[in-house]
């Protein structure tokens, strides 16, 4: 029978482990695909450990938000698809009884979209969450233009990576805030325009610098916590700040400010066909013209992934997206 990654208690890495299941036929409008790799992510170390915003009914738990693999069977109604079609994990809301962590699973038609050509399959399962969280915060809550300053933390992780370069694509200035000076040259070459390290720099200062005293259009706040406030300082009066990420646990303080300040979650968007089709649309060009490319770090096989999650836990991957083939 087919292998599942499931786990019965939360806790650290070692709660994983494989199991079998049956196979199980799509429903009406739902595809069956045959996972050929999955990222790892926080959310997944998150549901885990216990510490996920969302409930998770235990045991036999599932894990997985984002992965690759083909259409291995259409369920009735289903239109638009064949099997063989390699596609991406576009959503899965349920990820703990439906998560890509398998040899199979079954989604809704509408959760999957064609692998772009070009893209391997390795990078195929570490490019969508990243992307699009970059483009939806971006694009449909900020209305990132051509030209717009656009200042983003954590530039080192995933969708730090990736905001960068889908602002590139578009024309727009990526400024990457990191705390770290020693990872300037890195994010230099990932696509910044300019780098601000915070262990020795003032971000607000930095920023009026880079953008001639006008200040940052668009901030892209992946840490959120008491570091905000100066993220606030460094926007242009009448720009936008979009809280998308969860990396400082400490309270987050909103008080007046002359930025609008939005707060995005991924499956706001990525549960919007319209919305996908635009991110689709945009993932495509991308990587057809050589703009967008995830940044894969360790790629572990199917039954390594206890260690893919400690590798995460430990913080190794330095920033890049960690694989599990199946």
């Amino acid at each position: 029978m087919p292998r599942v990654v499931v786990f019965d208690e939360f806790g650290g890495p070692d709660v994983l482990h494989v199991a079998e299941e049956p196979v199980i036929e799509p429903a009406a409008g739902e595809v069956r695909v045959r996972i050929e790799a999955f990222a790892v992510n926080p959310l997944d170390q998150m549901m885990r450990s216990g510490s996920s915003p969302a409930p998770v009914p235990l045991p036999r738990a599932r894990l997985g938000v984002e992965g690759t693999g083909v259409v291995d069977a259409l369920g009735p109604g289903v239109t638009g698809l064949q099997t063989g079609d390699p596609v991406i994990l576009a959503a899965i809301p349920d990820a703990s009884a439906r998560g890509s962590y398998a040899e199979y699973t079954t989604v809704p038609a509408s959760r999957v979209i064609a692998r772009p050509a070009g893209l391997g399959v390795t990078e195929a399962a570490a490019i969508w969450v990243g992307y699009s969280t970059a483009y939806g915060a971006l694009f449909e809550k900020a209305g990132m233009r051509p030209g717009d300053h656009v200042l983003i933390t954590a530039a080192s992780g995933a969708v730090g990576r990736a905001a960068m370069q889908v602002a590139n694509q578009v024309g727009a200035v990526p400024i990457a805030v990191t705390r770290d000076t020693a990872k300037k040259g890195e994010l230099l070459a990932a696509g910044a325009a300019a780098v601000i390290a915070t262990d020795h720099e003032d971000v607000a200062e930095a920023v009026l610098h880079h953008t001639g005293g006008t200040g940052a259009d668009i901030v892209l706040d992946l840490v959120m916590g008491p570091g905000q406030q100066d993220l606030l300082k460094a926007g242009r009066p009448g720009g936008s700040l979009v809280a998308a990420g969860f990396l400082d646990p400490r309270p987050t303080l909103f008080p007046r400010s002359a930025l609008t300040v939005f707060t995005y979650r991924g499956f706001e968007h990525t549960l919007d066909p319209v919305v996908v089709r635009r991110m689709a649309a945009f993932l495509n060009a991308g990587v057809r013209l050589g703009a967008l490319r995830p940044a894969v770090g360790t790629v572990f096989p199917f039954d390594d992934v206890v260690e893919a999650h400690r590798q995460l836990e430990k913080g190794l991957h330095a920033g890049k997206k960690i694989v599990v083939t199946v």
